[in-house]
């Protein structure tokens, strides 16, 4: 489940967009599922209209009207709940315990102790992307006139999803892992464009597909120009030799303007900083790297050619094929709560399979989808202070053998015995998140093994040994955690609130004021 807050201002322009037909006509019966016990008895789960909408904004905004109460910023605190698409639907029951429980952890209902502070929940339908969710608008200002604390609340909103995920049997988000999600209109763009697929996600895989390709921050550069991506650098202020980072655009047809990213919207782990870590640091390194850089700015050639330019000796597909087996037996040994391990491996990982996506595939396909899925590991919420070093096996060799692959053709044996080694790390991935009960993505990679890589399994030669995949558990334990009663909670006071500010009492030990809570 994910929470997504704003704060506003305007109360009656909130509620009247949420009961209104949406901004393409996609909302559908409009209507309240849960609230203050005072709006409820007013209001039950017929379909909202503009009068009903007006009424409920007014007694939203009641306590900060009579009160003269102002919160620098606004008062307006409103938040989504959405499930995944293919999590189905919930009841109206369900979705009304969910608004209960979750409003009464944010601290705006009795449960906190404290006045309570007036709030909806509202049900309009599907979103665009077919999701299943619910909007809750409340004021941050308490009967009492006491102000709600939004201190940390996009944390605290966080926690409260994982506990109810929990608690109604709801797939469980990964507090370790997050990614970057597109934006509500670039898959309209890309629709518009005629393009296969957003272009952050194209762009995301060339960044993932050089940078685990590169020797160094130099090569990278050249080797990104070479997809035919635009690069651009941001200097430092005041400075044009020092670069702290990077934007990339795919090329626009001719009349276009190119829309740009930079490396840390296109995903957590390709932020300059983070690619920087993976390569080797040193003065003559960093000119050449700033040489390329302002190459690459100014629409010139490369400043140098490097390896990227050349076909890596064959010879190599072996002993990077033999680097990955080795990789995988040392994951055996590496604890599943080392995340910072596990997403290095995992961003290694997929990028050989975007660099064999960007070397083969013409619009993405099965290696596209397996090089987005494992970058989902590669994406930590909290990064180690010390980044970690490749010092031991590594999968960036098999990326600058997949880098250089020939698009067309059935494949080469060396091939699919590199594919069965990194499936192999996949289904190490795979086993590290069923074994920390993140069942979720755990049957993503199964499905991706199964569905995706399978394909291209079928186009290479056949190797003696089989691959394993993910097995089917998975669903059994998510169905098995759905089992279980809800236990009910009283439906709290119907009469209208008593707005009384409260009196301030003698000084606390600290010095700050105690409030009286009156209702």
């Amino acid at each position: 489940m994910i929470p997504n807050i704003t704060k506003g201002t305007r109360m009656h322009g909130l509620i009247a967009y949420l009961a209104g037909p949406g901004r393409a006509n996609e909302h559908t019966d409009p209507h309240l599922v849960a609230g203050s016990p005072s709006i409820m008895a007013w209001h039950n789960d017929d379909e909202l209209n503009a009068d009903a909408a007006q009424a409920i904004a007014k007694e939203l905004d009641r306590a900060r009207s009579v009160l003269g109460v102002e919160i620098p910023g606004g008062h307006v605190w409103h938040c989504s709940l959405s499930l995944r698409a293919d999590e189905g639907d919930l009841t109206d029951a369900k979705w009304a315990d969910i608004a209960q429980d979750f409003m009464d952890e944010m601290g705006f209902s009795e449960a906190s102790g404290r006045a309570p502070a007036q709030w909806v929940a509202i049900r309009h339908g599907h979103s665009k992307a077919g999701n299943d969710h619910i909007h809750l608008a409340a004021s941050m200002v308490r009967e009492d006139g006491t102000k709600w604390s939004s201190w940390r609340d996009f944390p605290r909103a966080q926690q409260a999803a994982r506990e109810l995920e929990k608690k109604y049997g709801l797939e469980e988000l990964s507090p370790t892992h997050s990614t970057r999600g597109l934006r509500p209109g670039e898959r309209e763009a890309s629709e518009r464009r005629g393009a296969p697929e957003p272009e952050r996600r194209s762009l995301e895989r060339k960044v993932r597909a050089c940078a685990t390709s590169a020797q160094d921050e130099a090569e990278f550069i050249r080797r990104l120009r070479r997809t035919g991506a635009l690069v651009r650098p941001r200097y430092a202020s005041g400075r044009d030799d020092v670069v702290v980072g990077y934007s990339v655009a795919e090329r626009p047809p001719k009349g276009g303007r190119p829309v740009w990213f930079g490396g840390g919207h296109l995903a957590k782990d390709l932020a300059l900083p983070k690619l920087r870590a993976e390569w080797p640091d040193s003065p003559q390194g960093a000119a050449e790297a700033v040489a390329e850089w302002q190459a690459a700015a100014r629409g010139r050639r490369p400043v140098t050619i490097g390896r990227e330019a050349h076909e890596p000796d064959p010879q190599m597909w072996k002993q990077y094929s033999d680097e990955i087996a080795r990789l995988r037996e040392t994951l055996r040994s590496v604890p599943l709560d080392d995340h910072a391990t596990w997403a290095h491996v995992a961003r290694e990982t997929s990028g050989a399979f975007a660099a064999w996506s960007t070397a083969t595939e013409a619009t993405p396909g099965p290696l596209a989808a397996a090089a987005d899925e494992l970058s989902k590991t590669a994406q930590l919420r909290r990064y180690p202070v010390r980044p970690i070093r490749s010092a031991g096996p590594s999968a960036r060799g098999a990326s600058l053998m997949l880098m250089a692959a020939s698009m067309g053709g059935s494949g080469t044996a060396a091939q699919a015995i590199m594919l069965r080694q990194l499936l192999n790390v996949a289904k190490a991935v795979h086993d590290m998140h069923k074994a920390s009960n993140d069942l979720r993505r755990a049957r993503q990679i199964s499905h991706m093994v199964k569905h995706h890589l399978s394909q291209v399994a079928a186009g290479l030669p056949s190797v003696p040994a089989t691959t394993p995949t993910a097995d089917s558990e998975t669903a059994a334990a998510v169905r098995a955690s759905t089992a279980g009663q809800v236990a009910g909670r009283s439906p709290g006071s119907v009469l209208p609130p008593k707005y009384v500010q409260a009196r301030t009492h003698a000084s606390t030990r600290s010095g700050s004021a105690r409030t009286d809570i009156e209702r």
